[in-house]
C-alpha cells in the first residue's frame, strides 16, 4: 500500500448512546449482533429477543448513564483519539481517520460514506480493541464487509489491524498510567497496593471455541507487570457479565470480595482492556465498585486513568498505521 494518495483510517469501536433515550435502540442494536447471541436457529428469533432484552435492561442501565452524565463519552473520547492519531500522522502521511461505531452512530455505513465523499480508495481498518475477540473486532469486520456488499463497493484496497495486546508503546501507555495512580497514594502507603487489572469478560464457551481474546489479555497482563516491575501484588479479573452464560473468572466482584476477607487496605483497579472510558469505566469500576470496596472495609480505592489521547498509545495507533501503509 503506498503513501501517494490520501489514506483512510477507519477507527472501529463499539459506540454508546448518545442520550437516555438512545439506551434502549443502542441495547437492541447490541442483542441482534449474531455474534453476541449465537443460538442455534437464532436467525429466527433473534430480533424479538433483542427488542425483549433491549426493553427489559433499558431503565436499569438508563439509570447507570444518568449517574455518568446522561450519556456515553465514549464518541466525544474516540473523536479527541481520531484527531490525535490525525495529527501524528501528518506529515509522513496524509490520512482522513473515521469513526466506525458498531451499535450506535456514527456506525460502519456512516464512516463509509464519508470515506467514499473523500475520494478516499486504501484504508486501514485500525481496531481500538486490542485484543481480538470475534465478539469485538470480529463482528466489527464483518460489519464492515456488509456494509460494503450492501453498497456494491469493492473499490477500496484494506489493510487490517487484528491486536496489538503486546506492542511496546501500548504496554507502556498502561504502565504509564498505573504509575500515576500509584502517585497518588501517600508514599508510606504504597508498599501496601494491590494492583487489580480488569478486563471485559467473555463467555467460557467462546474461549473453548478457539477465540484468542482471553489468551491475549493474559499476554497483556505479564507485559504491563513485567515492564512496570511495579513489585505489588497484582491480580487479573474480568467484569461486565450478561446473562446466564458462564463467563471468565475470577470476576472484578469476586476478587474485591477476596481482598476484603484477606485484610487487603488499598486497591487500585486497571482497566487493561478498555482504551477510553465508558460506563464499564465510570459507572462499573468507578462507582459501583469503589462503593463495594468501601462497604467491605477497603479504605483505599482508586481507578488508573484510562488511556483515552495518552501520547504512547495514540504513537502505538501511529505507528500501526504506518506499518499498514508501507507493507
Amino acid at each position: 500500500m503506498g503513501t501517494d494518495k490520501p489514506v483512510g483510517v477507519v477507527l472501529l469501536q463499539l459506540g454508546g448512546p448518545d442520550s437516555l433515550a438512545a439506551v434502549e435502540p443502542f441495547l437492541y442494536n447490541l442483542f441482534c449482533d449474531p455474534d453476541i447471541i449465537d443460538l442455534p436457529l437464532a436467525f429466527l428469533f433473534r430480533r424479538a429477543l433483542a427488542r425483549t432484552i433491549a426493553g427489559r435492561r433499558a431503565p436499569r442501565v438508563q439509570q447507570y448513564y444518568a449517574r455518568i452524565g446522561g450519556r456515553s463519552p465514549i464518541l466525544n473520547l474516540t473523536r479527541r483519539q481520531a484527531a490525535a492519531l490525525e495529527r501524528a500522522l501528518r506529515p509522513a502521511l496524509d490520512a482522513r481517520v473515521v469513526i466506525a461505531m458498531r451499535y450506535w452512530h456514527p456506525m460502519t455505513d456512516e464512516a463509509i460514506d464519508t470515506l467514499v465523499a473523500a475520494g478516499v480508495e486504501r484504508v486501514v481498518l485500525l481496531p481500538l480493541y486490542p485484543h481480538y475477540s470475534r465478539t469485538t473486532t470480529g463482528s466489527s469486520l464483518r460489519e464492515w464487509e456488509s456494509a460494503l456488499r450492501r453498497r456494491g463497493l469493492r473499490h477500496f484496497l484494506v489493510r487490517t489491524v487484528t491486536e496489538y495486546c503486546e506492542h511496546p508503546l501500548y504496554v507502556a501507555a498502561l504502565v504509564r498510567n498505573i504509575g500515576i495512580a500509584l502517585r497518588r497514594v501517600p508514599f508510606a502507603d504504597r508498599g501496601a497496593v494491590h494492583l487489580v487489572f480488569s478486563a471485559h469478560g467473555t463467555p467460557v464457551n467462546l474461549v473453548r471455541r478457539g477465540d484468542p481474546y482471553q489468551s491475549q489479555i493474559v499476554r497483556t497482563f505479564e507485559a504491563v507487570v513485567r515492564e512496570g516491575d511495579f513489585g505489588l501484588p497484582r491480580h487479573l479479573c474480568y467484569q461486565s457479565k450478561v446473562g446466564p452464560q458462564r463467563w471468565l473468572e475470577p470476576s472484578l466482584e469476586a476478587t474485591i470480595e477476596r481482598l476484603a476477607r484477606e485484610r487487603v487496605s488499598h486497591v487500585i483497579v486497571i482497566p487493561i482492556a478498555f482504551v477510553s472510558d465508558h460506563s464499564e469505566t465510570l459507572w462499573e469500576i468507578n462507582i459501583e465498585t469503589r462503593q463495594e470496596a468501601k462497604r467491605l472495609g477497603i479504605g483505599y480505592f482508586d481507578m488508573s486513568p484510562a488511556l483515552n489521547t495518552a501520547p504512547d498509545y495514540i504513537a502505538a495507533l501511529r505507528d500501526l498505521v504506518m506499518k499498514c501503509v508501507t507493507l
